[in-house]
């Protein structure tokens, strides 16, 4: 199919699934009837027979050549892996392990969030699994289950989007193979990782919480009725299959270790590092010529075998527990292999068949958009489709193709900023809108009340968002400088968090002496 120059028509289906997606909270359906609008409009401006047929044809036809079947096995894969870890019991003797040595909140805090850290190749893993290991020993000393759930929440999407080996870059790499402007997309996906504001403050900041108890807002509200016994509304976290108890630590650990040491390895493997070019013979050399997505096949598959002769040969499960777990972990993993799909399928409507890109550098060079404020401006619009949402993988997958166009025709000193200040607003909703996979699975993994988790952590999402911000715009104005804009937004952040909570703190003393005083009053 040859491409068709279809003018401000070209930019309608990522409109029209933008806007469907706002109005219905639907996905799927906003991005596949995106789809069919983008392949009416080439079907007409063509000039097709049956335009019926036509549009329904081009659309599967584009879905077929756009598929990238080497991430949607990597996805599947790792599925498995993840679902069979958690069945062996590891996390859960890590929960033992903790209890005998963790005595403070903030030892507890600060473990939580480091659990977090380490369970970086899938946020859904790593939402039920820290949520069951540390609820009982966060419970022991008085934290609320609303922090809780925060630290779960504000460290799984965020430490995902900047492991290079986990199944979000896996996304993000397959989203900027469809833009054809990096030689190496996962080269540019690690360019992208020191920009990337939201993930690293949203670190930065539950470390600071957890470490210096800098709560303010609902959270310091939460946390103070933690102090007298209230945890929240706790609900019970119930799931289909319970984990082995025979596991140890090594359980969790070993298929982890697996997965990162197969994934450097067959990197290196086939962008050449032993092959017969002398070129590739660097490490940077073959990870500059490697095929990312392939190698994460062959790493998770690796890794999955790993887990299948530590767990069954020593009766952590039988083969029938082993495989029926790798097809559960499977199934999780369908809602974001269809949403991938979709969102190449758009992407490749949009750039091969109605020349969207070309329209879009020559409306922004006849526009006089200012580059300076550009990855400022990408990041609001992309923190509000995600959050409108509810999913980061739609978001980036809609707008890195139109977002990478603009950065090259404006300024492309900012494309990595760009492109990091698109994957920072698709992390912004993920983590904080009440509708996001992850928000949900962050209160349940915690047995925390949905709500209560969701009005408790947006104002600690917002400013960090708001930081985010103001580094951008640093950013933009000064060519993409790195240091002096991740400056602004960090040192932002930490004034703002420290005002705040001395802000909270005085409310919070003042309410309760108003309390004390009209408990302390004579009754007539």
């Amino acid at each position: 199919m040859e491409a068709y120059y279809a003018g401000w028509l070209s930019i309608l289906p990522p409109v029209i699934a933008i806007v469907l997606a706002l109005a219905t909270k639907e996905v799927f359906f906003s991005l596949m009837v995106g789809i069919l609008s983008g392949t009416l409009i080439y079907s007409i401006g063509t000039g097709a027979d049956n335009v019926v047929m036509s549009t329904v044809s081009t659309a599967f036809e584009t879905m077929g050549k756009k598929v990238d079947f080497n991430i949607l096995v990597f996805c599947t894969l790792l599925g498995a892996l993840v679902f069979v870890v958690y069945l062996a019991g590891g996390s859960k003797d890590y929960g033992r392990w903790a209890t005998k040595r963790i005595k403070s909140k903030r030892s507890a805090l600060v473990s939580t969030s480091g659990l977090s850290l380490t369970i970086f190749i899938d946020d859904y893993f790593s939402c039920l699994t820290v949520g069951t290991v540390m609820s009982p020993i966060t419970d022991s000393l008085k934290v609320s289950r609303a922090k809780l759930a925060y630290i779960i929440d504000a460290t799984a999407a965020p430490i995902c989007i900047i492991a290079p080996v986990s199944s979000w870059a896996a996304a993000v790499s397959s989203s900027l193979a469809t833009t054809g402007t990096f030689p190496s997309e996962m080269s540019a996906f690690v360019a992208a990782i020191p920009f990337n504001f939201y993930a690293l403050l949203s670190l930065a900041m539950v470390f600071a919480v957890a470490c210096f108890n800098l709560d303010f807002g609902p959270m310091a509200r939460s946390e103070a009725r933690a102090a007298k016994g209230e945890l929240g509304n706790v609900a019970a976290l119930e799931m289909d299959s319970r984990p082995s108890d025979k596991g140890g630590i090594a359980e969790m650990v070993v298929p982890i270790l697996s997965l990162i040491v197969f994934a450097c390895l067959a990197m290196l493997y086939n962008g050449g590092y032993w092959g017969a070019d002398p070129k590739y013979h660097t490490i940077a050399g073959a990870l500059g010529n490697c095929s990312a997505s392939q190698a994460l096949v062959w790493a998770s598959f690796g890794a999955l075998t790993v887990a299948l002769i530590q767990f069954v040969p020593r009766g952590l499960m039988s083969i029938s527990t082993f495989l029926n777990g790798c097809m559960d972990g499977m199934k999780a993993m369908l809602p974001a292999n269809i949403i991938l799909v979709l969102a190449w399928t758009i992407s490749g409507v949009c750039r091969d068949l109605l020349s969207t890109p070309a329209f879009v550098q020559h409306a922004v060079s006849d526009g006089g958009l200012t580059a300076g404020f550009l990855p400022a401006i990408i990041f609001l619009v992309a923190a509000f489709l995600s959050f409108s949402t509810g999913t980061a993988w739609g978001t980036f997958g809609i707008l890195i193709p139109i977002v990478i166009p603009v950065a090259e025709a404006l300024d492309p000193n900012l494309l990595i900023v760009c492109l990091s200040a698109t994957l920072a607003g698709s992390i912004f909703g993920d983590h904080s809108s009440p509708i996001s996979d992850t928000t949900i699975l962050a209160s349940a993994g915690s047995g925390c009340n949905h709500i209560e988790h969701v009005s408790t952590q947006l104002p600690y999402a917002i400013l960090v968002a708001v930081c985010c911000f103001a580094g951008y715009i640093v950013a933009g104005l000064t060519g993409g400088s790195f240091l002096p804009s991740f400056l602004t937004a960090i040192v932002l952040l930490f004034v703002c968090l420290v005002v705040l909570h001395r802000i909270s703190a005085r409310r919070m003393a003042a309410e309760e002496a108003e309390t004390a005083a009209a408990k302390a009053a004579p009754v007539e």
